[in-house]
């Protein structure tokens, strides 16, 4: 098979692509609003202090899982519906979601909630990364990549700053936010490859393909693992605040809504950084590598960085930020490890599960603290979780240049 892709951009593609990126942007807000408004929508709705923690961490991992059911679901469904019809259901189910979570006032109906949320979150990057891989040639494809996840974690920044309104707010206006994009994808249209491998008989989104080849599983896990540090340092290093501020004694309280908002513009500047790099070197492997090294450094810095002030630590969190701007590569890395009747189900499953594994981090990180504390726990776990991940990436094969139109055989 050719490739089928776009040699050029042309009008249509360039509003795809900028369609796709404010999918992300709205995505991304809502992702990480509950880790902005945090303590205060639980105070709100009758969680005590003492119990601000432990509640918290426990309606996160609830929307994490959410995130999984939904990466299954919608990445089966792209590969047998179509990107498009993905990325029209997710967001009309996590718009409304949001909409449900500003009128909660009850920490169950919260959690209950948070998982409709996280199902539906769970469509949009992945459709979006694999439309816009298989619409544009393989020359360019990094671009578009590069700007979808780059532009779309800047809504991170615009959730911090919404939520300053107040919880409620911040939830109703990301309601908003998707439903207005809802109408601009009137006018998208569907992967070339996905319809021609739709008029054939070949097996499409059938998820257990996965695991019936030593190969594919390999390959599947591997792209899993080299992403897990990204939202260690996301869910934890950077959200779990003031307790980190409090271990680290700053001379500032430390809010999850100001780090969560400066790492975020560091991603987005990294990501962009990263993304060019890989154009520049034509290896997604050599700079998915650099930076996750850099990622292990900046986290050894932040947890060194002792009794600063808040402006202190928020030029730390943007560099942990940077850092951590491998997701655009690494995403794409999934795509395109996989043929086209997969690629939704792979792109569509590999970031969900990453951001579900916060689940099982934080559960061994809260272990940790028990018997060696916050500090020295967030060292174990950075180092273990890099050590991992830089292994999964060399049993990886470069992507650079592949092909995309094929598929993958049963």
């Amino acid at each position: 098979m050719t490739e089928t892709a776009s040699l050029k951009p042309t009008r249509n593609v360039t509003l795809l692509v900028l369609v796709a990126s404010l999918g992300y942007f709205v995505d991304i807000y809502d992702l990480l609003v509950f880790l902005i408004v945090r303590n205060d929508s639980l105070k709100d709705v009758g969680v005590e202090k003492k119990d601000l923690f432990n509640i918290g961490i426990s309606i996160l991992n609830w929307q994490m899982a959410g995130l999984l059911l939904g990466g299954i679901l919608w990445g089966v469904l792209g590969d047998k519906l179509g990107r498009i019809k993905v990325l029209f259901g997710s967001i009309t189910l996590y718009s409304l979601a949001n909409f449900a979570n500003g009128m909660v006032h009850d920490p169950t109906t919260y959690t209950i909630v948070r998982v409709i949320a996280g199902i539906g979150l769970a469509g949009e990057l992945g459709a979006g990364i694999t439309l816009v891989s298989e619409t544009l040639s393989k020359k360019n494809r990094g671009y578009g990549t590069m700007f979808v996840a780059s532009l779309g974690l800047f809504g991170a920044a615009a959730a911090a700053l919404v939520a300053k309104q107040g919880w409620r707010e911040a939830y109703y206006v990301g309601g908003s936010l998707g439903f207005l994009l809802l109408l601009l994808r009137l006018g998208t249209f569907e992967s070339g490859m996905f319809k021609n491998v739709a008029e054939s008989k070949v097996s499409r989104g059938n998820f257990f393909l996965l695991f019936t080849n030593g190969e594919r599983l390999k390959k599947y896990l591997c792209c899993i693992l080299i992403g897990a540090p990204l939202w260690y340092v996301v869910g934890i290093l950077i959200s779990q605040q003031p307790e980190f501020g409090n271990a680290l004694h700053s001379k500032d309280i430390l809010k999850p809504g100001d780090s969560i908002m400066y790492a975020y513009i560091g991603i987005a500047v990294g990501g962009m950084i990263n993304g060019l790099l890989a154009q520049v070197t034509k290896s997604r492997k050599l700079v998915m590598c650099i930076f996750l090294i850099l990622s292990a450094i900046t986290a050894v810095i932040y947890l060194n960085a002792i009794g600063l002030t808040k402006h202190q630590y928020q030029w730390i969190w943007f560099s942990m930020g940077v850092g951590v701007g491998y997701w655009t590569t690494f995403v794409t890395i999934a795509a395109e490890q996989f043929g086209t009747n997969l690629r939704a189900t792979v792109a569509t499953t590999v970031p969900n599960f990453v951001r579900g594994s916060l689940i099982v981090i934080t559960l061994g990180f809260k272990s940790l603290v028990k018997s060696n504390g916050m500090i020295a726990s967030g060292y174990i776990m950075m180092g273990i979780l890099t050590v991992i991940a830089l292994i999964a990436l060399s049993l990886l094969k470069e992507t650079f240049t592949k092909d995309l139109d094929y598929v993958e055989p049963i």
